[in-house]
């Protein structure tokens, strides 16, 4: 079994479409037996996260690179997991 997929996800407090982002994340890493290690960054806590982003939330980082800026699509995703397995 490889390693988890390192996926960072940039948040803020109280920010719907981010609740979405990470419920799309877990289900389809389950769905294709991926495991995801997911960290999440809250801008709010943080003034240079916080101009560099803003509203721009959330913003998913898969493998160290941008994947996904407000909403994560699930066939993206699959495609995206399966590049970082190798």
């Amino acid at each position: 079994m490889s390693d988890a997929v390192p996926i960072i996800v940039y948040t803020r407090t109280h920010c719907p479409l981010c609740d979405e982002a990470e419920e799309t994340i877990r289900k389809v890493a389950a769905g294709e037996g991926v495991p995801v290690d997911i960290e999440f960054i809250n801008v709010d806590t943080d003034e240079e996260l916080r101009a560099k982003y803003g509203e721009r939330v959330p913003y998913v980082y898969i493998d160290g690179r941008p994947a996904f800026k407000f909403e994560v699509d699930p066939d993206r995703l699959r495609e995206k997991l399966a590049a970082a397995q190798g």
